[in-house]
């Protein structure tokens, strides 16, 4: 009799186990670098010093 409660009970706990099935993968998605904004802010970063150059100096020349 202790046989088959222990058998009964370990069929129950095995069922549960596995009741939700198994779950669909999660996949992340790869990261998109883009290359048109880090070409484009390395020539913005030398235009504006240029651009006070040239202010500075037509200020000193007119002096």
């Amino acid at each position: 009799m202790k046989k088959i409660a222990l058998a009964a009970a370990l069929s129950l706990a095995a069922s549960t186990a596995f009741a939700g099935g198994m779950n669909q993968p999660i996949v992340e998605a790869a990261p998109v670098v883009d290359t048109v904004t880090q070409t484009s802010s390395s020539n913005g970063g030398l235009v504006v010093p240029l651009l006070l150059l040239l202010v500075v100096a037509a200020a000193v020349s007119a002096n």
